[in-house]
């Protein structure tokens, strides 16, 4: 087999000496247009994971590296005169020049041909006399560029400027720099990489780089300006440059990694943000799994599947965690005024791959001294303090989240609804909500759903209320809304957002748009009397709620309905006085809200649910999610529930782990407002960890209450907890005394920078 590599980095030249180690008939050459120990940055960290599997896959090269590595376990967290030290963390670095060096050298021993300082050809031209071409040419990869048609790759730009430099400071930890100067936030990411030498990486916002004159720099001046601004944490000492300018970072994703015999490998197929410390780590792992699937498979279009299989999952997750470590660091301002150790947690926890529990394993005083800054005891797990909004306050943080049933008939709740929401208050969260109660018959999605526009409606409802309020401490909330635009459809089950195949009511929106063009049942605009008619709807339904006995009334505001309808600029074509601008486009909303809030009881606190994004072009941003939430909140909401999305059908959501939860975050941190995050929360170590970095004050989970309707218990029991904020039914105690599972005495992890 002939292999041509372009890029001799770490994973080209890594790729290389395995693909020789395992057939030493093959015929490979490297090709690298630059010197030997030509590079950027300074140092590489690894991961043990990563040092697994190069000690397995070849014994020589780990040999050589373990030698060279510079370990350390603590991050240190410099904000504001206070250094905050967290420990357990097991980080191992190596000088990248001895990396290139190690694998250089392991590279000839094998019998590889490396071409340093030599353009390669075109991957075309090499596929056609090679059998295999690895393009492992870096994230500005002239293989993909040749070929985008194939493989397809979406390059996305972010909001800092940064520069890699290095200092003679010898460092002992890991270290965060974080300084505020008159242009902004600026900071450092530092850490070894051999015992006299380290890392240091400066990074800020491109607006306060320009306030601050670094885009006129040269190298010279940056490094003096830099050497300036971080002169306390230097403590004298210098930093120096490798062919150092400040650059953007670039997330690069490909639909495909392969095409024909040529492969994309390491930054060519996937970038991953420097501040979780993955993309070496990526490129030889890739290096690894290629090397592999080409020893397991029978030929090489089977093997570069099974290669490109295997490693997406990974990379993928990696790209999800690099992009919140990314967006944390360019919203840093934001958490400024956080109490030091809160800040230190929630910079260790952004990435969401280090959580609480985590923490509590790696560094036990560290997670304490967190837990009693939030104002709980050792015993308490966050997730189990109460809340108070207005008169109420809930016995925990956990919010049961409105979920459609389709249950009712003519809007009535029934027995279903009873037992559903029943269950949920026996289940032991905090709060429970209903579905979206409709405020008229025309004001619903299905013909199953509920309302309370009637007296029997508002009976119903009634005996639900007079249930929960049997448990101690339970609340149960009430979620009012209108269609708009999105109803007159078939049951969930039955074909969602499908018109009624008869039977269809009329529809009313602030624009006459259809949701589904084509499908969906044109909607008529809105006039003076249709906003006044909807307006006394919400209030009489309002009304209704407190008579029944509802703890808390939340308007919706979010999904593509009514109201949610007004605040997106996709959805909200009027040119009158309800649309144009944000401000025209809050109006009937918060029309609506006033309204309600006038005649809910002043005691009983009032919440809004939101679409913090339409996941659209041209629609509702995270910018517009604060200044709505701001507008709401200024009119007395008493907290804002924070979800995104379902206004337009071709939206695009950037699904993952907690993935709604920034937008949450940054009204919370901005405003100052009381937040409910939502949005794939599926762990009580998820819920702790948003609470405890100050990023929700609630954490509402829909899914995982209808798998588990005692979702709530069940992570009390899992922790070892028996307070009064998850009060076991008195007819369940026993089954409360099952062991906890959610701790082990399994040894504390050793993982390397991982966010």
């Amino acid at each position: 087999m002939r292999v041509a590599i372009i890029g001799g980095g770490p994973g080209g030249l890594y790729a290389a000496a395995l693909l020789k180690r395992l057939d030493p008939e093959r015929d490979i050459t490297v090709w690298e247009r630059g010197a030997p120990q030509d590079t950027f940055g300074f140092g590489v960290v690894l991961s043990d994971e990563t040092l697994g599997g190069i000690e397995h896959a070849d014994p020589v090269v780990f040999r050589a590296l373990e030698g060279e590595f510079t370990r350390w376990d603590n991050i240190d967290v410099h904000h504001r005169g206070r250094v905050v030290t967290s420990g357990g963390h097991g980080f191992a670095a190596v000088d990248r020049r001895r990396l290139l060096t190690i694998l250089h050298d392991r590279c000839r021993a094998l019998g590889v041909t490396v071409r340093s300082r030599e353009l390669a050809p075109a991957a075309a031209e090499l596929a056609g006399t090679h059998d295999l071409v690895v393009a492992a040419d870096g994230a500005n990869s002239a293989t993909r560029g040749a070929h985008a048609a194939t493989f397809r790759p979406a390059l996305t730009g972010h909001g800092c400027r940064y520069i890699w430099l290095a200092t003679d400071l010898a460092l002992d930890a890991f270290r965060f720099e974080i300084v505020e100067t008159e242009h902004g936030i600026i900071q450092a990411h530092g850490y070894p990489y051999r015992p006299d030498a380290a890392t240091f990486i400066v990074e800020m916002r491109e607006d306060v780089w320009r306030r601050a004159g670094l885009d006129r720099a040269d190298e010279t001046e940056s490094i003096a300006r830099c050497e300036k601004i971080f002169a306390d944490a230097l403590r004298g000492h210098s930093l120096r440059g490798n062919r150092s300018r400040w650059g953007a970072f670039t997330t690069v994703v490909n639909e495909r990694w392969h095409h024909e015999n040529i492969v994309l490998l390491g930054d060519a197929a996937h970038t991953a943000h420097f501040s979780i410390g993955s993309g070496t780590k990526l490129a030889m792992e890739d290096a690894l799994a290629l090397a592999a699937s080409l020893r397991e498979q029978p030929d090489i279009p089977r093997a570069l599947a099974a290669y490109e299989a295997e490693r997406r999952p990974v990379v993928a997750s990696t790209q999800r965690a690099a992009r919140a470590s990314l967006e944390w660091f360019e919203h840093l301002e934001q958490y400024a005024a956080q109490p030091p150790r809160q800040f230190a947690f929630n910079l260790l926890t952004r990435s969401r791959r280090v959580t609480h529990d985590n923490l509590r394993l790696r560094d036990t005083d560290f997670a304490a001294a967190v837990e009693r800054d939030f104002g709980t005891d050792p015993d308490t797990p966050p997730m189990f303090t109460p809340f108070t909004l207005r008169g109420l306050t809930l016995r925990n943080r956990v919010v049961v989240s409105p979920m459609d049933m389709y249950s009712a008939a003519d809007g009535v709740p029934g027995d279903f609804h009873l037992v559903h929401l029943g269950a949920r208050a026996l289940g032991g969260a905090g709060l429970v909500m209903t579905e979206m109660v409709c405020v008229s018959p025309e004001g619903r999605i299905t013909p199953g759903c509920a309302g309370l526009w009637n007296d029997e409606q508002e009976a119903a409802w009634g005996r639900v209320t007079d249930f929960v309020h049997t448990q101690p401490g339970a609340a149960v909330g009430l979620q009012l809304g209108h269609s708009g635009r999105k109803g007159s459809t078939r049951l969930m089950w039955e074909g969602i957002d499908q018109p009624l195949p008869d039977g269809n009511w009329a529809l009313a929106a602030p624009s006459p748009l259809p949701y589904r063009p084509g499908t969906s049942q044109i909607p008529h605009a809105l006039d003076a009397g249709g906003l006044a008619r909807i307006r006394q709807e919400f209030t009489e339904s309002a009304r209704r709620g407190a008579r029944a006995g509802f703890d808390l009334l939340e308007l919706h505001c979010a999904h593509g309905y009514l109201l949610s309808g007004f605040l997106s600029p996709l959805t909200n074509r009027r040119t009158d006085a309800y649309g144009r601008g944000l401000a025209g486009r809050l109006r009937f909303p918060l029309e609506v809200f006033d309204a309600v809030r006038e005649v809910w009881p002043a005691d009983r606190p009032m919440t809004v649910r939101i679409s913090a994004t339409d996941w659209a072009e041209g629609g509702t941003t995270a910018e517009d999610a604060v200044e709505i939430a701001r507008a709401f909140a200024d009119h007395g909401a008493d907290a804002i529930d924070v979800s995104t999305g379902q206004v337009v059908p071709d939206e695009r959501p950037d699904f993952g782990r907690s993935y709604q939860t920034p937008f949450a975050d940054r009204i919370r941190n901005e405003l100052g407002v009381p937040v409910i995050a939502v949005g794939a929360i599926s762990s009580w170590d998820d819920v702790n960890s948003l609470l405890l970095a100050g990023r929700a004050d609630l954490c509402a989970l829909a899914r995982p209450h209808l798998y588990d309707p005692h979702w709530t218990l069940h992570a009390a029991a899992d922790q070892g907890y028996t307070g009064p904020g998850a009060p076991w039914p008195l007819p369940y105690q026993a089954g409360s005394r099952k062991p906890p599972t959610g701790r082990t005495d399994a040894p504390r992890p050793r993982l390397t920078l991982d966010g």
